[in-house]
């Protein structure tokens, strides 16, 4: 589907609920940020998973404005300034979503290993939960005032992300933001994402592969978080 923003309109993928497994609409809302490799099957699939749980699932695709190598590198870059249009787009994701007649207006922010990234620096931006996974921390962590809870997931053998887990834990206790930090000891990064051809080969050989017993404790964590921050008022 095409998402309207500022500058004319993004694409994104758009997952409703069944009702004859969710009941009937309205139902809460989630924006769903993909990783570096893009808007690939794997997001999604976990887009469709989402759905499937009872929630309205939106991903934009962040690389929408040209191709990968440019958009890869300017949406990387806003992340670190943490402001841009990348911002905009994942605020116009989230309104779509809040305007649609079959969304209650409580909307979550998912992201992974970049949109990871997104789902903590978008947590005090207007969402009412936030699920990162394996995100890199912002380097100005007093955008996490006035955050909204926090459920996150980190693998321990994720090098690039070492102490990452405690820190945010400590971040979040001194801000009396609910949350919910784990790191799991078998995993490394994107223990989450399940890719497929050239790109699956080139992770598992940096130690990235996926981690189903990790990957599956960490979707009860969000979606029993979830249920209790999205689903009442």
């Amino acid at each position: 589907m095409d998402i309207p923003v500022a500058d004319g309109t993004i694409r994104g993928y758009l997952a409703t609920p069944q009702t004859e497994v969710s009941g009937p609409p309205p139902w809460p809302g989630v924006v769903i940020v993909h990783d570096a490799v893009g808007l690939t099957q794997d997001a999604r699939n976990i887009t469709d998973r989402f759905a499937t749980a009872g929630y309205v699932a939106l991903s934009p695709d962040m690389y929408s404005r040209g191709g990968f190598a440019r958009c890869v590198k300017s949406v990387f870059k806003e992340l670190t300034a943490g402001k841009g249009r990348s911002f905009d787009d994942l605020d116009a994701a989230r309104s779509l979503l809040a305007s649609r007649d079959d969304c209650t207006g409580r909307i979550g922010v998912v992201g992974f290993c970049m949109g990871g990234g997104f789902a903590l620096v978008g947590a005090s931006r207007g969402f009412d939960a936030s699920a990162p996974y394996y995100g890199r921390l912002p380097q100005d962590l007093s955008v996490l005032d006035g955050a909204c809870p926090v459920v996150a997931s980190f693998g321990k053998k994720d090098f690039s992300l070492r102490g990452a887990a405690d820190k945010l834990e400590r971040e979040l206790s001194s801000r009396g933001i609910p949350h919910d930090v784990k790191e799991y000891p078998t995993a490394g990064h994107s223990f989450a994402n399940q890719f497929h051809g050239p790109v699956n080969v080139l992770l598992k050989i940096a130690g990235m592969s996926y981690d189903r017993a990790a990957s599956e404790d960490a979707w009860r964590r969000v979606m029993a978080f979830f249920a209790e921050h999205l689903r009442t008022a």
